[in-house]
């Protein structure tokens, strides 16, 4: 919801932010009294236990090191799925790709590795796979040397496609990309497929530094093979969403080349999630406001969603997605955080679309991914009360209601309501499951209290002593974890430079170096605890 880090949340992308990308209750009514969805994603750490898929559980280095090892010896690629229970976007793999049954023989093909970003060592194991935002997909070969990074927003028949490409594609993607950069002859059509459908959301700068990738990306879109041209949109669609508008530098041909495939349903089709996750961003990178060209990108941007929304071989969140960004496209010019006039027409397709799934939708997994997005879409086209009555009806339905809980927190701030904010912020942090989630948790509702109650010393005091409590646990300055505490420290370093909370400050400092001095002087761990509540060291000249 207005969370993900990952994975810009156009829906499930989006949700990578947060997810990466990632970021009191209601009086009991008749919609959550509902029994709940039964769904074997209840568990605290569930793994995604689909029939058929043997996936190994990974909490530590040692089952990492034998997974790695019973590869080796049968020959078999590494398949590492980093996720967690309240992710939509893993949920929605979980529906749609772990289990259907191509995915399931494939499966038979590597050894697959599940690692819950809640397990106790999960967010060690983090740092050694470079994975920040849920979900990453990661493929390496018998070897263990990565392969590539496995794109998770597109549709499952075309996942299996590229999964299979990965499996057998004969050399690592960065030793292909250092090829295709250098003009290298010879580079397969297979080979140019590995580049296009790389995950470069969730690269992490394995492969690329983030400020190359817009010009790498324009450049392998310009070098791609003339008789390859699904290939060649796709990595200039990628190259087009790689950085904010000002360094992409888009061309009328660019514009030209989107346009054609915008009119084409199959080409649309081919490039759905780039297309439905990142309308926005390409109608602004191709076009300045209240031009002739951006109304011409906006109507045929409308027209061809409407086809994918309408495309019954995709998922419900696929065509979910289709409609968020047909809300995102009629807003694109109004002042942020402005709500503007929506068409009546797309208000009731919104209504609708949220009330059928809401309706129809039985699998447990798909409900998590699906719902908190339609509520998101509902908040989007200005429906707070509606998107408020979505939520409250789904949190006994949910097996992670704490995620819908920041969705009512964000409403309630939007509209002004400070008491309803912090009591679902506080709500979803009280209910919140698993280490690593209740140090994330626990920082968004520290953070929404320093923001939104300044002068509340004694509530922020408990809440940011409830949170250090929390960080005594084995590996929570690690990465998400750490980057949590972080987040909290930086507020609470704001927040004591007002006069006044100085006595509380001094008593939580005191509170983490308790904590700190748990860790052993040459864990990693221990450099990171001591460098929160104190300012960053000044720069010399």
């Amino acid at each position: 919801m207005k969370t993900h880090p990952p994975l810009a949340i156009l829906t499930l992308l989006a949700l990578l932010a947060a997810c990466s990308r990632q970021e009191a209750p209601p009086s009991p009514t008749a919609a959550t009294a509902t029994p709940p969805v039964v769904s074997a994603a209840s568990a605290p750490h569930d793994a995604p236990e689909k029939p058929g898929i043997a996936w190994r559980q990974a909490v530590s280095d040692a089952d990492v090191d034998a997974a790695f090892a019973d590869a080796k010896t049968a020959n078999k690629p590494v398949f590492v799925y980093w996720g967690a229970k309240w992710c939509p976007p893993c949920n929605q793999v979980k529906a749609t790709l772990f289990n259907r049954q191509d995915f399931i023989e494939r499966s038979r093909a590597f050894v697959p590795v599940y690692i819950d970003g809640d397990s106790p060592g999960a967010q060690k194991l983090g740092t050694r796979f470079a994975v920040r935002g849920y979900p990453t997909m990661v493929l390496f070969n018998p070897a263990g040397a990565e392969v590539t990074r496995l794109p998770g927003e597109v549709d499952a028949a075309q996942y299996t496609q590229v999964l299979t490409l990965g499996i057998s594609a004969q050399r690592p993607v960065k030793a292909v990309l250092a090829d295709a950069r250098a003009g290298a002859a010879g580079l397969s059509a297979n080979d140019w497929k590995l580049l296009a459908f790389y995950s470069w959301e969730t690269d992490e700068q394995q492969v690329l530094p983030k400020a190359q990738s817009v010009a790498v990306l324009r450049q392998l879109a310009q070098g791609c093979p003339a008789d390859q041209p699904e290939t060649a949109q796709r990595l200039l669609l990628k190259a087009l969403t790689a950085g904010e508008a000002a360094t992409v530098k888009a061309t009328p041909a660019d514009r030209e080349r989107v346009l054609a495939l915008l009119a084409d349903p199959a080409a649309a089709r081919a490039q759905m999630d780039v297309l439905t996750v990142s309308a926005a961003d390409l109608v602004r990178v191709l076009s300045a406001a209240k031009t002739p060209q951006r109304t011409q990108l906006l109507t045929a941007f409308d027209g061809a969603l409407k086809g994918l929304q309408a495309d019954a071989t995709l998922s419900r969140a696929d065509r979910l997605t289709a409609l968020i960004a047909r809300v995102d496209l009629a807003r694109i010019d109004a002042p942020k955080d402005a709500t503007p006039a929506m068409p009546e027409a797309l208000l009731a397709e919104v209504r609708e679309l949220a009330a059928r799934s809401d309706r129809e939708i039985t699998d447990g997994y798909e409900r998590q991914a699906v719902i908190t997005s339609a509520a998101d879409m509902l908040e989007m086209a200005g429906l707070l009360d509606e998107s408020d009555a979505l939520l409250k009806a789904n949190l006994a339905k949910s097996h992670s209601p704490y995620y819908l809980m920041l969705g009512l927190a964000a409403n309630a701030k939007k509209r002004g309501d400070k008491v309803g904010a912090l009591h679902w912020y506080e709500e979803s942090f009280d209910k919140s499951e698993g280490p690593a989630t209740r140090l994330q948790w626990g920082a968004r509702y520290l953070a929404a209290l320093v923001e939104l109650s300044p002068q509340d010393d004694a509530r922020i005091e408990r809440a940011a002593q409830q949170l250090f409590k929390e960080a005594e646990q084995p590996g929570a300055f690690y990465e998400r974890s750490a980057r949590s505490l972080q987040r909290a420290g930086d507020k609470l370093l704001a927040w004591q430079r007002t006069p006044g909370h100085g006595p509380a400050f001094k008593r939580l400092q005191a509170q983490l170096d308790g904590v700190c001095r748990q860790l052993p002087d040459g864990d990693s761990q221990r450099a990171t605890c001591d460098a929160l509540l104190k300012p960053a060291p000044k720069k010399t000249a």
